[in-house]
């Protein structure tokens, strides 16, 4: 059996490809490198660089390798990005998508793993949030993901296909051995911005809003590390390829960090202080979102092995060394 990871060269979805080589699985990465690296893809892993829209290459894709099982990663993720063009994502989030699912019907796979995110949910005013928490997204990026999750929905009731949607909140860290970690440099997450920030490789951090109903007044999110996240995929496909009905979870801890915490934490850890600077509010950040994950520890009996926000950061700081000890030697090798 063969998966096929869309988005397999990113951070997510390199995670899953390392996950499922280890686990002894057959994968094939489709990955157009706009964000990926060439080298985040494990040589055991096979690599072929194009688009998950384009339906000829993933049609012979589907067919060469003998796949059975799809990890839809690649996505754009950029909230503000997505209000200034929203064409952008409804494209490349949802239309591709729809073509995607096409190519998984026409070659009957049966199994279908998809990257969602608690940007489905907008502001909700309840917390934690459950999965029957009303779907009220207030940006155009959780929208173009929850037309996926409706897409699915509907596939699902007229073929032969089970789907696990996992909604994540902040995913944060590295592989705890050191192989992968968040690599893209225009990074928004917080976590690496701050580690960033800690090394010098950049000038400190905006905080986006400190005027949020908060405690603090700076964004709560509920942080999850990657080897965590990825752990709930691979109980997700085990489940589906047991017979088990699709299936929505969220992916979280159940427990939310501020901004401004998070920072704190950056700076203990490290042991550097670096500048905070208090910035405007971002087009379409809500002030909380909190995972309920009931579901997902009781369905798929996931437990968490590395929650701790301590932990977390200091696996983002390990790999922000080696990124960039990564590029100096690149740079080297250019002389």
């Amino acid at each position: 059996m063969t998966v096929l990871v869309t988005g397999g060269a990113g951070y997510i979805g390199g995670h899953m490809v390392l996950a499922l080589l280890d686990a002894g699985e057959q994968v094939v990465v489709l990955d157009n490198l706009s964000t990926g690296f060439r080298w985040a893809v494990p040589e055991a892993a096979k690599l072929i660089i194009g688009d998950f829209g384009d339906a000829q290459l993933v049609d012979a894709i589907l067919a060469e390798h003998g796949v059975d099982a799809i990890a839809h990663f690649a996505a754009k993720i950029v909230v503000p990005e997505s209000v200034a063009d929203p064409i952008a994502y409804y494209h490349n989030n949802t239309a591709k998508a729809l073509s995607l699912l096409e190519c998984a019907v026409r070659h009957k796979i049966k199994h279908f793993i998809f990257s969602s995110t608690a940007a489905v949910y907008g502001e909700p005013e309840i917390s934690p949030i459950s999965e029957q928490t009303p779907l009220a997204p207030i940006n155009p990026y959780g929208r173009s993901k929850l037309m996926v999750e409706w897409m699915l929905q509907d596939v699902a009731k007229a073929h032969d296909l089970r789907f696990a949607v996992l909604r994540y909140f902040n995913v944060a860290g590295a592989d705890p051995k050191g192989r992968l970690g968040q690599s893209s440099p225009k990074a928004t997450h917080l976590i690496k911005v701050a580690v960033q920030a800690a090394l010098g490789h950049r000038k400190g951090v905006d905080v986006f809003g400190a005027d949020y109903p908060t405690r603090d007044g700076s964004c709560i999110r509920d942080y999850i590390q990657v080897t965590d996240l990825i752990d709930a995929h691979l109980l997700a496909l085990a489940h589906l390829r047991k017979g088990g009905e699709s299936l929505t979870c969220n992916c979280g801890y159940g427990r939310g960090l501020s901004v401004l915490e998070v920072v704190d934490v950056v700076k203990q850890v490290s042991g550097v202080k670096f500048d905070v600077r208090i910035s405007g509010r971002r087009p379409g950040d809500p002030a909380s979102l909190v995972a309920g994950a009931d579901r997902i520890r009781t369905m798929l009996h996931w437990t968490p092995r590395h929650d701790d926000v301590g932990e977390i950061v200091r696996q983002a700081l390990d790999w922000e060394r080696r990124l960039h000890n990564r590029s100096i030697e690149a740079d080297r090798q250019k002389v």
